[in-house]
């Protein structure tokens, strides 16, 4: 089975212990600490809410597994870390976070929420699952922030937020679980409701052009598939519970299977917004975290990525590199 290339475990672990990204003091400093007793109320809302309706959880063992408890794991953790030691400093860096005012499309349960509100920003997060926003609220009071939260598909938003100005909109790992016509209603009408010198962006959004899919399926060249073939593919990945899932297809099981992600690339953006080539692309998470460190580069190098990423260049030289990363994570002014 195809992989892409990967470096050797003692060389990964190396390089990311010289590669952390530097965070300027001013960031870190705002950082919202929590006791034991805080983390274990986050703990209980996320098993109250999330791990009860989560179509993650199959069974009720699921948080004695290995893979149930890194889940949780994640959600009390590593979600908070990650997004405050990279997203954070990438936001604040294209314009300061503090007095912001931000709507947050894709909020979960909370973890980029809480990273942005303890920051100063003014944050309406969005989410179409109640459960999520559940532990979402509690998180934020966990943390002492503030957030107003709304339940709602993402294609509805520029109805209920039509009335705020916005200096950022922020789709997080969320453009990948819509199907077409609502990614393309959801796109359209949020670049419609900024206002000229403000930021859109996309995060977490698996790139259809990539030659590997690390979100859904793990599999090669699956995002280049038609729907219905990857439909019918989907039963060779690795990733369980997904390779068991999607036998037999029919209305329900196909709106299923194209919510669980697909990938977006410049052509949804040209349709929606104008000509990638002329779009003003602010800046590119990964190509702002491969400039942190001269390591980032050649980690980069050495993975096998940077030859694909160059062959998609000289393909479309004029589009911004940012929509030939693996992942979508852009940053964009409405100009």
């Amino acid at each position: 089975m195809f992989q892409p290339a990967k470096l050797p475990a003692p060389l990964k672990k190396l390089a990311r212990s010289f590669t952390q990204p530097r965070v300027p003091k001013e960031i870190s400093a705002r950082y919202r600490d929590i006791s034991p007793s805080g983390m274990r109320a986050i703990e209980a809302s996320l098993r109250q809410h999330y791990f009860t309706t989560s179509d993650t959880c199959h069974d009720n063992n699921y948080l004695s597994s290995d893979q149930g408890r890194a889940d949780l794991e994640a959600h009390l953790h590593r979600r908070v870390d990650k997004f405050r030691n990279t997203v954070i400093p990438w936001l604040d860096d294209a314009r300061s976070l503090k007095g912001a005012k931000i709507l947050e499309i894709g909020c979960g349960t909370g973890s980029s929420t809480v990273a942005l509100a303890e920051q100063g920003a003014v944050v309406t997060a969005v989410d179409i699952v109640e459960s999520s926003l559940n532990v979402a609220r509690d998180r934020c009071n966990v943390y002492d922030v503030s957030a107003d939260f709304i339940c709602a598909n993402a294609t509805e938003v520029h109805k209920i937020c039509k009335s705020n100005d916005f200096d950022f909109i922020i789709f997080f790992a969320a453009l990948e679980h819509m199907i077409h016509h609502e990614r393309m209603i959801a796109m359209k009408n949020t670049w419609d409701m900024l206002s000229p010198g403000n930021l859109w962006c996309v995060m977490r959004t698996p790139n259809r052009l990539w030659y590997y899919d690390g979100h859904t399926s793990r599999l090669p060249f699956y995002l280049w598939l038609p729907d219905d073939l990857a439909f019918s593919y989907s039963r060779f990945s690795p990733r369980k519970p997904f390779g068991d899932l999607y036998r037999e297809m029919n209305e329900e099981s196909k709106l299923d299977f194209l919510r669980r992600g697909r990938g977006v690339s410049f052509h949804e953006f040209e349709l929606t917004m104008k000509r990638a080539e002329d779009l003003d692309v602010v800046s590119s998470l990964p190509l702002f975290l491969r400039n942190q460190h001269i390591l980032n580069l050649a980690v980069w190098s050495l993975t096998g990525q940077r030859r694909f990423e160059s062959d998609l260049i000289r393909v479309g030289p004029k589009i911004h590199r940012g929509f030939y990363q693996g992942s979508l994570d852009l940053i964009i002014r409405k100009d």
